[in-house]
């Protein structure tokens, strides 16, 4: 990315910030709450995720034959299946069934979102009106959706106001939600009244009955499906479940997913064409019973037919790309999403600027970078992938358990490596197979400086602290900063980090190593010498042994690979599993020791319980994720067993605002550390923000500052209310205690080092 591409970048997500980002805030923040409150309200709900991911897994594998049941099954109703290859060959068919229309009403379908049918129907001259009510107002201001579930989450009611009365000039002005929502209801009632063809999604397909699953909280998908005479139903293929015997669990899910019901407003499942008669809008006061389904209304009913034999149903079935993505190891997981939208609202940096930056041509949020991948291009997902800061908490918070930043890791793998159709080497420098081979990475030629620069940070750390400090005054001249700005888009607003001359593990030996023996302690531990407890807070990783110590811990600090995060956060995969490897076999020795292995940051410890399933073996996965855990977990668990609570420093009392890392929260360690911080004897207050904006390199990039910042502007507001802002400040991952270094005047520690009752070194 050029200095000028960076530029435009900026500003395009400040104006965003401006324009979009405090309504996407707050109506985010509300579906956060309730979503909260109704998933930990039902007891069944992480059951559900697992059955509801097995279903999807299953449907998938057998895709196929799902594809020819549902076909077999719809005809024998009466209807008729469409199998369309991509956008172009679904629109040629629906323009043949709709003929000579001259009106349609939809209902809310991503997929039809996906395939541009309202453009390609208009230019046949049809008429097109979408009922639901966020849509109809993008419709209005042509404007396309800014969110799976929630399309117009951007707008705000008196911005719909001011719409309506333009466009429509009302004899009163609009004001209120009810005026507007009273408005909407009826001119869509008409359109529906009059419409000739209705058209729909399906939030699900049954393919042993042929019925479709409808999902809403207006109610008007159902009108579209069953008042006009011919009902077209467009979905992806992988919307296909066996049969209505696998439905519970994903209507129990969705609701609560999306918007924090326990269920939706409106669930309708029918077999069309469904056996009601269509409505006779000149007779409304005869009652459907009285019409029969033989008889029908008036030949001319506006809108009623002679009975149902004259309805007709076509599902549209959508490949575009899915196909390939079932066969694809990498995306095939893409598949199980069912559209809630909940990782887009559980993402920070979704909450503040929306999808209109978070998201491609058609698909917005974390899950967006698999779907504009695999039916569009990855051209489209790159515009958007780097959004994604891999924090993890939206797969908590997907109902299908879905690895959502490892995907995005993956399609910003393939992109580096123009794997497909997109690439980064425009970018990269003229000399760039001068780097190739030279630099301590497993990429190719044609990655950018800057992924090169940040995923190398463990080689970079090494040679800072080598020559340190000359390395941290020539880092931070004027000039340097100008340089690293110009070529490697590090925002020169932001505070670089400063090497230690004396590594944690060089300290380590020069006192001559633990101070509790093995022979005399209960357990043995490696505390794991991260990048940046090694290089950069060696004063975090020092408390940590002492800490240790005190509690009767035999200690060791040996000198490990990093743990491949900072490739992985770059897309640089094979570089990643390099390290991963390397890590694994520095610590096998101490696994088979049954030493357990000790991890101060975060983000490591996920890298250890997560991402090494996808680069080691099974089984070596799984002896390092099960000796592995969080330093302060730690502390709690030996506490807990027995040791000595004195031998910690007390805190009488000291009042502390502490921030949890994104990745801890995702662990579920959040509460280990506010337990022993209280059994200490502080007085905690614990933030309430999904993150701290920082996000390791993310918050440094010039074209990112400003977003990570005003993401970080939720934590800075909650910090310096009356009750926290004389509070100690303590985080527990090295990005959030840069990012709240930047946002107060008071420094941040780790929590750690609270504990730390000898600070000599």
């Amino acid at each position: 990315m050029s200095a000028e591409t960076r530029r435009e970048k900026a500003a395009q997500i400040r104006q965003l910030l401006d324009t979009e980002g405090e309504n996407v805030h707050a109506d985010a923040t509300h579906i956060n709450e309730a979503r909260y409150d109704a998933t930990e309200s039902f007891g069944e709900y992480e059951d559900l995720r697992t059955e509801a991911r097995e279903i999807k897994e299953d449907a998938i594998e057998r895709l196929p034959e799902l594809i020819g049941r549902v076909t077999d099954a719809v005809e024998a109703n009466g209807g008729q299946v469409y199998l369309a290859d991509d956008a172009a060959d679904a629109n040629q068919y629906i323009e043949e069934v709709v003929g000579d229309a001259d009106s349609l009403v939809k209902s809310k379908s991503m997929t039809t979102e996906e395939i541009d049918v309202n453009d390609s129907l208009e230019a046949a001259g049809v008429d097109v009106h979408e009922t639901d009510l966020g849509e109809w107002v993008l419709q209005v201001a042509d404007e396309s959706p800014s969110h799976i579930v929630g399309p117009a989450m951007h707008k705000s009611r008196e911005e719909i106001a001011e719409l309506f009365n333009e466009r429509f000039d009302p004899d009163e002005p609009f004001e209120t939600a009810e005026e507007l929502t009273a408005f909407a209801r009826d001119w869509l009632g008409e359109r529906i009244q009059d419409a000739d063809v209705g058209m729909t999604g399906a939030n699900f397909v049954l393919a042993e009955s042929g019925s479709i699953t409808l999902v809403t909280n207006e109610g008007n998908a159902r009108k579209c499906a069953v008042a006009p005479d011919t009902h077209v139903a467009v979905a992806g293929v992988e919307k296909l479940i066996p049969s209505i015997r696998e439905l519970q669990p994903f209507v129990e899910l969705i609701a609560r997913a999306a918007t924090g019901q326990s269920i939706a407003q409106y669930v309708t499942t029918l077999s069309p064409p469904v056996e009601t008669p269509t409505l006779d809008f000149d007779d409304p006061d005869t009652p459907l019973s009285e019409i029969g389904i033989e008889t029908g209304g008036g030949d001319d009913g506006g809108g009623g037919s002679a009975g149902n034999d004259d309805r007709e149903f076509h599902l549209v079935l959508l490949d575009n790309g899915r196909s390939a993505m079932r066969e694809d190891d990498q995306l095939r997981e893409t598949l199980y999403c069912i559209r809630c939208g909940a990782c887009a609202n559980s993402c920070a940096n979704f909450q503040h600027v929306g999808g209109h930056a978070f998201g491609g041509e058609t698909y917005t949020g974390g899950i967006a970078t698999g779907w504009e991948a695999g039916v569009h291009s990855q051209d489209s997902a790159a515009e958007f992938n780097d959004l994604c800061t891999g924090c993890s908490r939206c797969v908590n918070a997907c109902p299908v358990k879905i690895d959502i930043p490892w995907i995005n890791e993956v399609v910003r793998d393939r992109i580096n490596r123009g794997v497909g159709d997109a690439s980064d080497a425009s970018d990269a420098p003229e000399f760039d197979f001068l780097v190739e081979g030279l630099t301590p990475d497993e990429e190719p030629g044609g990655l950018t400086p800057r992924k090169r620069f940040f995923g190398n940070f463990s080689t970079l750390a090494k040679l800072g602290s080598a020559t340190a400090p000359v390395s941290n005054w020539l880092a931070g001249t004027g000039p340097s900063r100008a340089v690293l700005e110009r070529f490697l888009g590090i925002d020169r607003r932001r505070d670089l980090p400063k090497f230690e001359r004396e590594t944690l593990v060089e300290w380590f030996e020069s006192r001559g190593g633990s101070r509790v023996s093995a022979a005399d302690a209960d357990r043995e531990a490696v505390l794991y010498p991260d990048v940046y407890t090694n290089h950069v807070h060696t004063e975090r990783g020092k408390a940590a042994v002492r800490v240790l110590e005190a509690l009767g811990v035999a200690v060791r600090v040996p000198e490990v690979a990093s743990s491949g995060r900072a490739p992985l956060s770059q897309g640089m995969l094979a570089t990643a599993e390099r390290h991963a490897h390397d890590a694994y076999a520095d610590l096998a020795e101490h696994i088979d020791a049954d030493r357990d292995v000790v991890v101060i940051e975060p983000s490591d410890l996920a890298m250890f319980a997560g991402e090494y399933e996808k680069f080691l073996p099974e089984k070596s996965a799984e002896r390092l994720a099960e000796s592995s855990y969080e330093v302060i977990e730690y502390a709690y668990g030996l506490l807990e067993n027995g040791a000595e609570r004195a031998a910690l420093e007390g805190g009488d009392g000291e009042r502390v605002a502490y921030h949890s890392h994104c990745q801890q929260r995702t662990l579920g360690l959040e509460a280990h550390s506010v337990a022993v911080l209280e059994e200490c004897g502080y007085d905690v207050l614990t933030s309430e923000t999904e993150c701290c904006g920082m996000a390791g390199s993310f918050g440094y990039k010039q074209e990112y500052y400003e977003l990570s910042m005003d993401v970080g502007s939720d934590l800075e507001a909650q910090f310096t209310t009356d009750d926290a802002r004389d509070r100690t400040v303590v985080a527990s991952g090295t990005s959030c205690c840069e990012q709240l270094d930047a946002l107060l005047e008071r420094p941040s520690r780790h929590p750690i080092q609270l504990l730390d009752s000898d600070r000599v070194p």
